[in-house]
């Protein structure tokens, strides 16, 4: 099946490592439903935490809908634990705006006492207060390339690629820091 999408394993990663790097231990994943991407997004969460030699632990991984509200409602939880993260890395812009509404409700601060990395780089995420560091997804390119894909296949040519992924970048912003000691 032709498509066109973004390294979203790369992308979970990226963020991951830039969480671990400057020292927090416990990073907690809001991602969402079992979709291609959000699985992939999780594998990357995932690998980074292994390389860099620390536990995928179960308790700080939820799976939830892709909104504010879902995001709010998981954040919530996972803030309100005594042992709670000193990180949370979410599979998209919203949930990451509802962690946001969660560490405000519980009266944490960003980036001081919770560091939160968001996917998609919906342009809203640099608005708010902080300005989220978030996976950046080449959407215009992502957008021209499968319109040729879409051209080509329609002209009944042969395409050299069936599947096309482009490069995720992180876009760093203010939302992140290293953990309080």
């Amino acid at each position: 099946m032709p498509f066109v999408g973004a390294t979203n394993r790369r992308g979970g990663q990226a963020a991951t490592r830039h969480l671990v790097e400057p020292g927090h231990r416990r990073i907690a994943m809001i991602s969402g439903p079992d979709h291609p991407f959000c699985l992939a997004r999780m594998a990357g969460y995932s690998s980074a935490l292994t390389v860099a030699g620390l536990p995928v632990d179960p308790d700080l991984v939820v799976r939830t809908q892709r909104t504010r509200e879902d995001g709010c409602t998981a954040a919530r939880d996972l803030l309100s634990r005594s042992d709670r993260p000193t990180a949370v890395l979410t599979a998209n812009g919203m949930q990451a705006l509802g962690v946001y509404d969660a560490a405000r409700e519980l009266g944490l601060r960003i980036p001081d006492d919770l560091s939160v990395v968001g996917f998609d780089d919906v342009p809203a995420v640099a608005w708010v207060d902080p300005p989220l560091t978030t996976v950046h997804q080449p959407l215009a390119e992502m957008a021209v390339a499968a319109t040729e894909l879409a051209l080509a296949l329609g002209r009944g040519e042969d395409v050299p690629q069936v599947g096309v992924e482009i490069a995720t970048t992180l876009a760093v912003r203010e939302s992140t820091a290293p953990p309080k000691s």
